[in-house]
């Protein structure tokens, strides 16, 4: 394993693994491609035949992980999936990169995380942000006091989705909440240290859109510390992104602070208690690229990657909250938590971006976006 590269079996072939994996194993020597699992006849024979691989119907899975021909899956099937692909795998002592969100429950993510210690294999969750330069730089300049004490954070994340595609009629999990609410949701969480206590959550549903969810979500959490968040996430309304994170002596903020592409350069602007400002601009990088590096380097050394199953759990909790709320029309509480690990700085991985491939350039893909 030291030597070579990881084979890795992609197990779902939708936009995130065309458009953004499948390229990423290319940019790194310590990985390749060897395997797609795939339930459309049509894009699981193109692009094994573009890519050289061998071809698998989600049907034969079990016969893939028994052929000896990969060392890892990267599961990227609709979250409610991962589960079903990840368990056999890593129990099979199979390692298994898994897209966020983690899972859809306490119970199913929990299982993951077992099936990784029975099978003794590496389990990361797919967040690439935590290998990302910018945003690993963002934390550690908080958590030495730039700010002093972080009080509050602001947050808002959306883009218009075409409702034909998978994430428009799979209810909460396939929702906004979900798909992107765990980016601001994993921030705040990394950049206060800390675990919400209380969550709140309002749905809208904007007239005209067919989503089987509330498209338009705003979200409120309550930290330790008497700190507070909020975010709001839609799949109904032109793109944006940003954040504010304010504190006893200054503020941060960023208006490109969670996407990827070969343009996208994460920055932000701390602001001091005089009104002085410094901005933080860091050059584009293949984030998707930079997470596999990071990933290889974990099995070779046998060190528990940073993003865990724990990383993942602990998300889903608050996830699982926000449902609840949405549900209930009220607060919901939950147990005061620790997370035994934060990123750090030897996780920044810094592998040039490639182009990004345009959504023409997809196979049998309903592209998220009209």
């Amino acid at each position: 394993m030291a030597e070579r590269p990881l084979r890795f079996a992609v197990v779902g072939g939708g936009q995130i693994s065309q458009q953004a994996f499948l390229p990423a194993i290319g940019r790194t020597d310590k990985a390749e491609f060897t395997a797609l699992v795939s339930g459309d006849p049509e894009k699981r024979d193109q692009l094994a035949r573009e890519h050289g691989v061998t071809a698998w119907d989600y049907s034969q899975y079990g016969e893939l992980l028994a052929s000896g021909t990969v060392d890892a899956v990267y599961v990227a099937t609709p979250v409610f999936r991962h589960r079903e692909f990840a368990v056999p795998a890593l129990e099979a002592g199979i390692h298994a990169l898994v897209e966020k969100p983690f899972e859809v429950s306490a119970e199913a993510a929990q299982a993951v995380i077992d099936a990784a210690g029975r099978g003794g294999a590496t389990l990361m969750v797919a967040y690439r942000l935590h290998q990302e330069p910018g945003t690993v730089a963002l934390m550690e300049a908080v958590r030495d006091g730039v700010i002093g004490d972080p009080r509050y954070f602001t947050s808002a994340f959306s883009q218009d989705i075409d409702e034909r595609n998978h994430r428009g009629s799979n209810g909460f999990w396939g929702g906004p909440v979900a798909d992107m609410g765990t980016y601001p949701l994993n921030q705040v969480r990394t950049l206060f240290g800390a675990e919400p206590i209380r969550v709140s959550a309002h749905g809208v549903r904007t007239p005209g859109r067919s989503f089987d969810f509330e498209d338009t979500v705003a979200v409120a959490l309550t930290f330790p510390g008497e700190r507070v968040a909020q975010f709001t996430v839609s799949y109904a309304t032109a793109s944006t992104q940003n954040f504010t994170l304010a504190g006893s002596a200054g503020a941060i903020t960023s208006a490109v602070c969670y996407e990827w592409g070969d343009d996208v350069a994460i920055s932000w602007t701390v602001t001091d208690a005089d009104g002085e400002s410094d901005e933080h601009r860091h050059d584009p990088v293949d984030q998707f690229a930079g997470q596999i590096d990071y990933f290889v380097d974990c099995i070779r050394s046998g060190t528990e990657p940073e993003p865990s199953g724990e990383e993942g759990l602990l998300d889903v909790l608050a996830l699982k909250a926000i449902e609840e709320s949405l549900t209930t029309g009220r607060p919901v509480d939950l147990p005061a938590r620790e997370r035994s690990r934060r990123l750090s700085s030897d996780q920044v991985r810094a592998i040039a971006a490639p182009r990004k491939p345009a959504d023409d350039d997809l196979t049998s893909v309903i592209t998220q976006n009209p």
